[in-house]
């Protein structure tokens, strides 16, 4: 067993980055840098392969790479290399790639995604308080079989419910929003105007029948979430 000579103060170190997102989970970090980011954002995040792992997440045009880093000796091992710092880490790959992809694209780390993002004002001039409601049919992938069937959707106050039809009185499943971490356009499922919501068990799959349908259903969710965040 080998013995570090440093005693430097890792948790001061990290909290120096406002990058570092702590807990945040592989699904959400996807979340944010697919919905807010660009290629090339970045951010780091705790990873559940230990207590001195941790995973950098990086925007790579329409997906989202995922790589670990071990502190190991007051020093960051990524492969074969070793930083001082992730300063120093970050530094490096913001001029040499992290990977090649099989088609072409390198993966360089560009734009730090802080901890702290203000929310768009977008959200406040789009929705008003007095419109926070909201329902219309959109197509839902299912949980175990993944086929898509329509649902009849309704948005009050922090719940989004369906339902099998427009016309039945009891929900299938009420989600509860104040649990809901991010909502965002979705590519990954090769349908058109799809969109998703991430909670912590499960990321749900969504269709409107228009790009405008869903942006709209976007923004109001969006509007729900920093309500929320506001303690509202």
């Amino acid at each position: 067993m080998s013995v570090c000579s440093s005693t430097r103060s890792y948790g001061d170190d990290l909290d120096e980055l406002d990058w570092y997102h702590y807990d945040l989970s592989r699904h959400a970090a996807e979340a944010l840098l697919l919905s807010n980011g660009v290629d090339g954002s970045f951010l780091l995040r705790n990873s559940n392969k230990g207590p001195d792992c941790f995973a950098i997440s990086v925007r790579a045009k329409d997906s989202v790479k995922h790589f670990h880093v071990k502190r190991q000796c007051g020093k960051y091992s990524f492969g074969f290399n070793e930083f001082p710092s992730l300063q120093d880490f970050m530094s490096h790959f913001a001029n040499q790639p992290l990977l090649g992809s099989e088609t072409g694209n390198l993966i360089v780390l560009r734009f730090p995604y802080p901890r702290q993002v203000e929310e768009p004002s977008i959200y406040e001039s789009v929705v008003a308080p007095s419109l926070g409601t909201k329902e219309g049919y959109l197509v839902k992938q299912g949980a175990i079989i993944k086929n898509w069937k329509q649902r009849w959707f309704t948005l009050n106050r922090n719940e989004l419910k369906y339902f099998k039809d427009k016309m039945f009185a009891d929900p299938i499943r009420t989600l509860d929003l104040t649990a809901c971490s991010a909502v965002q356009f979705d590519y990954s499922q090769h349908r058109v105007n799809c969109f998703c919501l991430v909670f912590p068990e499960r990321t749900f799959y969504l269709c409107a029948k228009s790009g405008a349908e869903a942006d709209e259903w976007i923004k109001i969710l969006r509007w729900k979430l920093s309500q929320i965040k506001k303690g509202r």
